[in-house]
């Protein structure tokens, strides 16, 4: 399958890292939620369900962006430290436009760039995964 597009995305509930894959993976984009300590004091200010309320909110948009950017690639690795990845997952289940694309999850610690690079490069190398 030439036409194969692969790509990494690195992710936590602050910045998800996406690298496309190639011989040398390199970091496409850097999505961030727009969810800053700065909304968290104001939301609290306006009491706990506004800022749970707000929360959802700003984790729906930064899910739904990172979903827009993925949708012309065919194979998807999320990794990560949080559950974050695993809510993305479950969102692009639901998604039909997502039918066709094969999405791994994997469990990783903090990451620097270099190591991002070698783990979405070795993922996509594996023969399980080709």
């Amino acid at each position: 399958m030439n036409g194969t597009k692969k790509v990494g995305v690195w992710m936590d509930y602050a910045s998800a890292h996406i690298m496309e894959f190639s011989e040398t993976p390199f970091e496409v984009k850097t999505i961030k939620s727009k969810f800053s300590s700065n909304e968290k004091a104001n939301g609290l200010a306006k009491g706990e369900n506004h800022l749970h309320s707000k929360e959802r909110q700003f984790k729906a948009d930064y899910f739904k962006e990172i979903a827009k950017f993925l949708l012309a690639y065919n194979k998807v690795i999320l990794f990560g430290p949080t559950n974050a990845k695993t809510e993305l997952f479950n969102l692009l289940s639901e998604d039909n436009s997502f039918f066709n694309t094969r999405i791994h999850l994997e469990e990783t610690s903090k990451m620097t760039l270099n190591q991002r690079k070698k783990f979405v490069h070795d993922h996509f190398v594996n023969p399980l995964y080709k």
